[in-house]
């Protein structure tokens, strides 16, 4: 009886190591999972994508979104090198995932578009998933030789996520991931599968709850009441004005990226007032009578991109 126990758990355990290996396979022939490029901080304090890579990302449990991304010399997701000078005419776009555009193919980003509307223009687009304006502000100070070059810089910016601290700091828990240990995990597409579709979140839950022997009680969440809300809007502002303050701001070339409909009224008043240029992308995006976001996620598609495109096209016009 035990011998047949045993064999029978023996045959058990090769059977689950081929199937983990036939699901590798097919995850890797169908390519189901995204490509992690490797994230670097250069000699100037700036956190980018290591230079030279490429590779595909991938989005949704059955590849709703599948684009190919191309990291170039300067470390961004862009169709073209970065060579400002004098003798051209050149714009920067500076922001977080929404610029960065790994959810588009990448020759057939923001700025390519830009450029095949506006011939004899060059578009450089410093995208980076997770920059807030302090890690932009920064950006821009840090590459200050080739920012001098360009003409007219467009910079995202989001109210309520990008304003949360007024000094810029390495944020030390996305370098993590560039760990030997979680370099090494992610070479395991079943797992990065896995992840994606959030089946490894639920495993990990349910281990805690397993080690702890009880399931943790759920933490009162903070409520936004007008009160706070009104500290928080203050908190912003403040944290705004330190850091154009710090990086010296210029007006005349720089120009905010927002969307009016998801900004307090009061932030765009100050905005005016204060002689800062922006850019409403909302005008045409909640117009639009197709989506201009992914399905499964509120980055821009690509006709919400095209009219991103078409509004930075016109002002520049």
């Amino acid at each position: 009886m035990f011998l047949k126990m045993k064999k029978l758990f023996f045959k058990s355990f090769i059977y689950f190591v081929l199937i983990l290996v036939l699901l590798e396979l097919i995850i890797r022939v169908f390519h189901l999972t995204k490509d992690y490029p490797v994230r670097i901080i250069d000699d100037f304090g700036v956190e980018k994508w290591k230079p030279n890579q490429s590779g595909f990302s991938v989005t949704g449990n059955r590849r709703q979104n599948f684009s190919e991304f191309r990291i170039n010399s300067s470390g961004f997701n862009s169709y073209r090198e970065f060579t400002p000078s004098d003798d051209k005419k050149e714009i920067a776009l500076v922001g977080d995932s929404f610029i960065e555009g790994f959810h588009q193919d990448y020759n057939s980003s923001i700025g390519k578009k830009i450029e095949n509307t506006l011939k004899g223009i060059e578009v450089y687009e410093y995208g980076y998933a997770g920059y807030d304006l302090a890690d932009q502000f920064n950006l821009m100070h840090q590459y200050k030789k080739d920012f001098d070059y360009i003409d007219f810089v467009f910079i995202g910016i989001e109210f309520h996520t990008d304003l949360k601290r007024g000094k810029h700091k390495i944020i030390q828990d996305r370098m993590k991931l560039e760990s030997p240990l979680y370099r090494n995990l992610r070479k395991i597409k079943l797992l990065t599968y896995m992840n994606s579709i959030g089946a490894v979140d639920a495993l990990k839950k349910r281990f805690t709850q397993l080690i702890s022997f009880r399931i943790k009680e759920k933490k009162n969440e903070k409520v936004n009441t007008k009160s706070s809300l009104k500290e928080m809007n203050l908190d912003y502002l403040s944290n705004f004005n330190e850091l154009v303050k710090t990086y010296n701001f210029d007006k005349e070339r720089f120009i905010f990226l927002l969307e009016e409909a998801q900004t307090p009224d009061a932030f765009i008043n100050y905005l005016e007032k204060n002689n800062y240029k922006f850019i409403d992308l909302s005008q045409d995006l909640t117009k639009a009578k197709v989506p201009t976001t992914l399905i499964y996620d509120k980055h821009w598609n690509n006709h919400g991109r095209a009219l991103v495109a078409k509004s930075i096209i016109e002002y520049l016009k």
